[in-house]
C-alpha cells in the first residue's frame, strides 16, 4: 500500500475553542437555520450538541498505536487468515458533518504474532469518531494494521450507507457504497482477494 495521509486532529489541545465558545457557535447556527435558541425545547440544545460532539468525534484523542500495541505471540503454528467482520459503526462525512453507518470487514494472515480480536473493532471506532471518508477510513485500517502487526497480508472491506446521500442532493436512499484495501498477500493474489470477500459478506 502507498502511504496515506492520515485525518490527524490538526489543531493543538490549547487552541481548541472552549465549551462556552462551541455552545455560542450551536446557538449562531440554529439563528441561521431559522430559530431562536432561547426558546424554552433549545435552551439547552447548545449544550447537549457539544457534549454530543465530544463523544462522536473522540477519535481524536487516540492514535492507533494506543489500540494495536499490544499482541500475542503464541499462535501454536498458526498462519492463516483471520477474519472479524460485520463490525458495525456509525461515522460522519468530513463534506456535509452527516452520518454514515455500515459495516467493516477486516482479515489479516499473521506472521509472528496476532491480535486481541476485540482490537479490531476498537481501530474501526477510532477511525469512524472523526470527521471522515469511507475511501480515506479504509486506507487508514489497512495501513495501521499492516505498521503495527506486520503480518503478511491484511484486507478491509467496508459498506456503508451515506445520510448526505440519503437526505439530501440525490436522496437515494439505501444505496451502499463499498470500499476494499488490500496489503501483502492479499495485494498480490486475486485468490486470496476473492476468499476474503467471500468469506467477509458470508
Amino acid at each position: 500500500m502507498d502511504a496515506i495521509v492520515t485525518n490527524a486532529c490538526p489543531v493543538a489541545a490549547s487552541e481548541r475553542p472552549t465549551q462556552h465558545q462551541a455552545e455560542e457557535a450551536v446557538r449562531k447556527l440554529i439563528r441561521w437555520a431559522g430559530d431562536d435558541p432561547s426558546r424554552e425545547g433549545l435552551l439547552d440544545t447548545p449544550k447537549r450538541v457539544a457534549k454530543a460532539y465530544r463523544e462522536l468525534f473522540s477519535g481524536y484523542a487516540t492514535e492507533p498505536q494506543d489500540v494495536l500495541s499490544k499482541t500475542f505471540s503464541e499462535v501454536g503454528g498458526y498462519n492463516e487468515m483471520v477474519l472479524v467482520r460485520g463490525i458495525e459503526f456509525h461515522s460522519h462525512c468530513e463534506h456535509h458533518m452527516v452520518p454514515f453507518h455500515g459495516i467493516a470487514h477486516i482479515a489479516y494472515i499473521p506472521e509472528q504474532c496476532v491480535l486481541g480480536l476485540s482490537k479490531m473493532a476498537r481501530l474501526v471506532d477510532l477511525y469512524a469518531r472523526r470527521l471522515q471518508t469511507q475511501e480515506t477510513m479504509t486506507a487508514q485500517i489497512a495501513r495501521a494494521l499492516e505498521e503495527s502487526l506486520r503480518p503478511k497480508g491484511v484486507a478491509v472491506m467496508i459498506e456503508a450507507e451515506h445520510m448526505c446521500m440519503a437526505m439530501r442532493g440525490i436522496r437515494k436512499q439505501g444505496a451502499k457504497t463499498l470500499t476494499t484495501a488490500f496489503a501483502g498477500l492479499f495485494e498480490a493474489s486475486v485468490s486470496d482477494q476473492a476468499r476474503f470477500t467471500m468469506l467477509a459478506r458470508g
